[in-house]
């Protein structure tokens, strides 16, 4: 019988395979796939529950590789594992359209399971899957029942670390004791401009420690540390784990190791080929032994460990049929059967009921209706939970001992987001967050990555223009409404009544692949009269809410707030004899999807006299007005002032619309 193959050597497979692929594709990151190949070897082959025949399966562990510039490393570990990526699809790394593009993407790739680059949002991502991890099995498990059970792994670099974000997740995940949430840090001193002593001397240790966290450091060359730290970690159940790992950037390279010429370039052909020497590689590039893929190949021990769940939860099933059946729907993302109607008799109820109210406010009378049919919709806010409105009866905060519904996020808005990423990734949870338009732009790349990833969080932003009034600028939105509507997949709804408000919410959850950026008022608004067909075209985007009388002549466009200001200016034009109409449009980007004829009977191509109104950047709106119609809103920053002074101040008024509209006539 053959000597068993060394760890080593399995690891060795991970960093020729990588710094192969880099080299062909004379680019990418070769040094951390090196360093942490040895971590990579001992998680994935002695800890990692997961099944490459089935990459959902639901209860396996989830793997992020939050330093994703060094995404040779996961696809050589799904290589190796049996999944469906080829050694040709390591021969295309960072090509278009292959498998293996430069940073590990959601669905490009079976295995991966969030997308990662932009540093940091990885780790908070792992916080989000252990939030949800935790959550639905306090939710669903029962005694000798423990359908929901997975550990969430990460794997992180320094420039991790140094990212902000970084401290606002995991100083929530020890405050919440996501035991099992798992960190291995790559502690190997280089980033892209050299040794990071310059400018990073943290003591990661004692940061953590005060966090909350288990901390355990080991030489991250040493398999049989990192393995008993790895068992240490999993043993502590109250804490989340760092596991510091000691490492070489480049290691085995015997002129680039631990030096920042390894970090984002090729080796280079003879370095790689003195590499090969070094680790005594006498395969020729993309080549492996089959005794290495047969001990790597995860398929059948994954096969017998999901096998042994579908009969835990076969078992599940007979005691709690009605649990298993509700879990299975929300584990598929499924919203229940009578969700359409019930949300849209709620709908209707909203109109009919009339009475003006803050859409903030209006938000969460719909919160309330519908969390009640929609459990897997998890709430939270970064602070000011009494100002944007999103706690709902029966809300219960989740604590490090205590089961909730409910996320306080604290002052973290950036976090915040990204661990709703993580959240909707995970499955079984419809996550919304929420805080001011304005701090927004904490949580921006967070927001671009939901969208990016295409997973449907709604996002709740509450005082949403100068109307907040007296807090001034900086707090006053202004470009904010653009640019999410300027981000590819993200659906921004700026709904102008309770009516509105409901119908934005109801879209939002059914909205599969899409995230929402729900933009609610401080002040109240008035409600506005519409018949049926109306109400229903409200889920197009852009509705006609004002028909002309007569001919008609001009369009008023507007949003939110300021679709009560566009209304008054109806009532006075159409009274001295003006053919106009008012389109409420609070939803631009699903207007624009709806077939040409509608969008003509909405807006007609002839009619050129038209004028937008909206208390934030006047820029987008040229695209409906053309450059001979007219925007009335903003151009500078907002004062500190009473709503009712600021409008006057910066000409957002009845009479500057009414004006606008007869010099276009």
């Amino acid at each position: 019988m053959p000597a068993p193959i060394s760890e080593r050597k399995l690891a060795n497979a991970i960093r020729v395979l990588s710094f192969d692929a880099v080299q062909k594709a004379n680019s990418g990151h070769p040094g951390a796939p090196m360093g942490m190949a040895d971590i990579a070897e001992v998680l994935w082959r002695k800890f990692l529950k997961h099944n490459p025949a089935d990459p959902k399966w639901h209860n396996r562990d989830r793997f992020v590789l939050s330093n994703g510039h060094g995404s040779m490393l996961i696809y050589s570990l799904l290589h190796l594992s049996g999944y469906d990526v080829s050694v040709d699809d390591l021969k295309g790394f960072r090509q278009l359209h292959s498998k293996t593009p430069g940073h590990p993407e959601l669905g490009y790739t079976p295995g991966v399971e969030t997308t990662t680059g932009p540093l940091g949002q990885g780790i908070a991502n792992a916080v989000g899957f252990a939030i949800a991890e935790k959550t639905l099995a306090a939710q669903f498990n029962r005694d000798g029942h423990n359908v929901v059970d997975h550990h969430t792994y990460a794997f992180l670099g320094d420039g991790c670390l140094m990212e902000g974000i970084s401290h606002e997740v995991c100083s929530l995940a020890g405050t919440l004791g996501l035991g099992k949430l798992v960190f291995f840090y790559d502690d190997n001193g280089i980033s892209i401009d050299g040794n990071v002593e310059g400018w990073f001397t943290d003591d990661t240790e004692a940061r953590f420690e005060s966090y909350g966290w288990q901390v355990i450091k080991v030489d991250g060359h040493d398999t049989d540390a990192i393995t008993q730290a790895t068992e240490q970690a999993i043993a502590e159940t109250t804490k989340p784990s760092l596991i510091i790992c000691k490492t070489t950037i480049g290691a085995g390279s015997p002129n680039k190791q631990g030096l920042a010429a390894s970090h984002g370039a090729p080796l280079g052909d003879d370095e790689i080929a003195l590499t090969r020497d070094a680790l005594s590689w006498k395969h020729a590039p993309f080549e492996l032994d089959d005794e290495i893929y047969e001990a790597w190949d995860a398929k059948a021990k994954g096969d017998v460990q999901q096998k042994n769940w579908d009969a835990d939860f076969e078992a599940y099933k007979k005691a709690y049929p009605e649990l298993a059946a509700e879990l299975s729907r929300r584990l598929n993302g499924e919203l229940p059967a009578d969700f359409a109607s019930q949300a849209q008799a709620y709908i209707q109820q909203t109109q009919e009921a009339g009475g003006d109210v803050a859409s903030r406010k209006a938000s969460q009378n719909a919160i309330n209706s519908l969390q009640p049919l929609l459990p897997e919709l998890l709430g939270g806010s970064a602070d000011l939970a009494g100002s944007n409105l999103t706690l709902f009866k029966g809300a219960k905060g989740i604590e490090k001992d205590a089961d909730g519904n409910y996320i306080y996020y604290g002052v973290r808005e950036f976090g915040m987001t990204a661990i709703a990423n993580g959240i909707a990734l995970h499955g079984g949870f419809i996550p919304y967050v929420a805080t001011f338009l304005m701090f927004m732009e904490y949580a921006r790349n967070a927001v671009r990555m939901g969208a990016l990833m295409k997973q449907r969080i709604i996002h709740v932003y509450t005082h949403d223009s100068i109307g907040l009034g007296e807090d001034g600028p900086t707090h006053q939105p202004v470009e904010q409404l653009t640019s999410l509507r300027t981000t590819p997949n993200l659906r921004t709804w700026r709904p102008c009544d309770a009516t509105e408000s409901a119908s934005a919410w109801v879209e939002a959850i059914k909205s599969e692949n899409n995230p929402s950026a729900l933009i609610f008022s401080r002040q109240s608004l008035p409600h506005q009269a519409r018949d049926s067909e109306q109400v229903a075209n409200i889920t197009k985007g852009g509705y006609v809410l004002a028909k002309e009388q007569g001919e008609l002549q001009a369009i008023i466009i507007a949003t939110g707030s300021e679709v009560g200001l566009a209304m008054e200016a109806y009532e006075t034009l159409s009274a001295n004899g003006v053919g106009v109409r008012v389109v409420s449009m609070p939803c631009a980007e699903i207007f624009v999807e709806q077939e040409a004829s509608y969008r003509a009977s909405v807006l007609p191509a002839n009619i050129r006299a038209r004028v937008a109104v909206e208390a934030a950047h006047v820029d987008y709106w040229y695209k409906f007005v053309g450059l001979d119609g007219k925007v009335i809103g903003m151009t500078t920053y907002g004062e500190s002032a009473p709503a009712s002074d600021l409008y006057k101040e910066f000409g957002i008024t009845t009479d500057a619309v009414v004006e606008a509209v007869n010099s276009l006539v």
